[in-house]
């Protein structure tokens, strides 16, 4: 019992140090760690520039990239794509932050299971809370990519990699063969060979033969 309680009290100053003071932590010698990227709210406009631009390369004798900003992307891939948020999403937003698309949503618990599927961090969770994901966009083959998901908060506390798998299944709609455990599908022109995040941009390859 004391073994447990010690365990409840630390997950508790965690969480608090995690979630309630995030913005205002510092590292050694450094100042406040402070986000400056910009979040952009994804939407049916976004997503029709995003459709755009992943067209204008179909042309053969076309451009063989094109640059959209992180909300164009999210919304392509989340709105129009393959809608793989759950109705409970709200304030939807996109940015692209250390060379990872980032998106963040006020998303229900219960759309992941309910908080008993995050074990003891489950109990100190609210019903709602702003969800965010980060990672990276990988062509699997023609016609089929993943989002896949490498990192995951429930508001500003770190979701533990070994719970992130548990986690994107349950936000996971349709499958597709060779799908990472973190991967969420997503359909994909065939024509589009590579996607790149680099310094908050991110460009679409199309394949050239």
């Amino acid at each position: 019992m004391g073994c447990l309680l010690i365990i409840i009290a630390g997950l508790g100053g965690w969480y608090f140090y995690t979630h309630l003071k995030g913005s205002d932590r510092s590292v050694p010698g450094g100042s406040p760690a402070r986000s400056s990227a910009t979040w952009e709210p994804l939407n049916p406009a976004a997503a029709q520039r995003g459709k755009l631009a992943v067209e204008s390369l179909s042309q053969r004798a076309g451009p063989v990239f094109a640059n959209i900003t992180p909300a164009e992307a999210a919304s392509y891939i989340f709105l129009a794509a393959t809608s793989q948020f759950p109705a409970s999403a709200k304030n939807i937003q996109a940015s692209a932050i250390n060379d990872r698309l980032r998106v963040r949503s006020e998303i229900s618990i219960k759309d992941f299971g309910g908080a008993s599927v995050l074990g003891p961090l489950g109990s100190l969770i609210g019903d709602r809370d702003t969800v965010q994901l980060g990672g990276t966009i990988h062509v699997l083959r023609p016609g089929v990519g993943e989002f896949t998901v490498q990192e995951m908060k429930f508001g500003q506390a770190g979701i533990p990699n070994i719970l992130i798998p548990r986690l994107v299944a349950r936000l996971r709609k349709g499958n597709a063969e060779g799908l990472s455990d973190r991967g969420l599908p997503m359909k994909m022109p065939d024509y589009i060979s590579d996607v790149r995040i680099e310094n908050g941009k991110i460009t679409l390859y199309k394949s050239v033969k």
